[in-house]
């Protein structure tokens, strides 16, 4: 009896040819915006259902086995089958079929019921997205398009701003800005502030350098760690912790935080138009133009 050929995870495969391209584990989970520990627990996955090791780490970074050398190039077809078949099923689905990724706590809903007023007969799908997740769902054509809050990559999307929302200090309950009507930065001097695996989103939530904080992954562990005492966090006034331990307090003299619609830049299916028109209408109150 033949053996089953391995179930591969087109994620991990993806993760493989980044590191191969860089040459270097560090550079290469900078690159996709994951932790290290994540990306080397995805290739050493990915090298169990292929049953080989595709890589050797070096002193100088990482170099290809000789099952990575042959793999390599057969990865690359295999993520660009998937990529075509995907968009060519998405095509032959055109007009009838979006789906509209959104990140935690930002409102999709109104927007999407006006799209399926308008357009009773469209298949409208709506995905969560983890907080890093937008950009690389739409490029991998997982959505084909995003409600989420900035800061992002914008290269290969186009952007549209919908509202603003003031940012806020997540604090325990029992921490000494707890209860107050504001604070501004100088407030949180000396207060560890929580870290992201993203150089962009650090600049622009912790705004300044100050205090490390504990490296976080999600909002429910960010949450966590602040009612715990152990640092305090800038957030969206809009990212609601629903946490007994935690509370806000609005935080003056920095600029709003800002919730955008993001689509891949050309892409011609024509449902998207009237979804932007939708969550202008419906996210802002204000009519697309």
């Amino acid at each position: 009896m033949a053996e089953s050929e391995p179930d591969l995870d087109l994620r991990s495969v993806r993760y493989f040819t980044v590191v191969a391209e860089h040459r270097h584990f560090g550079r290469a989970a900078q690159a996709l915006h994951i932790t290290q520990p994540s990306l080397s627990r995805q290739i050493r996955a990915l090298e169990r259902r292929l049953g080989t090791p595709l890589l050797d780490r070096t002193p100088h970074g990482t170099r290809l086995t000789e099952a990575g050398e042959v793999f390599l190039p057969r990865a690359k077809a295999l993520l660009r089958s998937s990529a075509q078949a995907v968009s060519a099923t998405r095509a032959a689905a055109r007009p009838r079929r979006i789906a509209i990724g959104h990140t935690l706590h930002v409102p999709v809903l109104p927007a999407v019921r006006e799209l399926r007023h308008r357009h009773p007969d469209a298949d409208v799908r709506v995905v969560q997205l983890a907080w890093n997740e937008p950009r690389a769902a739409l490029l991998e054509r997982r959505v084909d398009a995003a409600v989420c809050r900035l800061p992002l990559r914008d290269a290969g999307l186009q952007v549209t701003l919908l509202y603003d929302e003031p940012r806020v200090v997540l604090v325990a309950r029992d921490h000494r800005l707890a209860g107050k009507d504001h604070v501004t930065l100088d407030d949180l001097d000396g207060e560890p502030i929580p870290r992201l695996p993203d150089p962009l989103w650090n600049a622009y939530w912790r705004l300044v350098h100050r205090a490390d904080g504990p490296l976080v992954e999600s909002p429910e562990e960010k949450f966590e760690i602040v009612a715990a005492g152990q640092a305090v966090a800038i957030v969206s006034a809009g990212l609601r912790a629903d946490h007994p331990g935690v509370t806000s307090v609005p935080l003056d003299g920095v600029p709003p935080s800002q919730v955008a619609l993001a689509t891949r830049a050309g892409d011609d299916n024509p449902l998207l138009t009237p979804l932007r028109e939708s969550a202008l209408l419906r996210l802002t109150g204000r009519h697309g133009g």
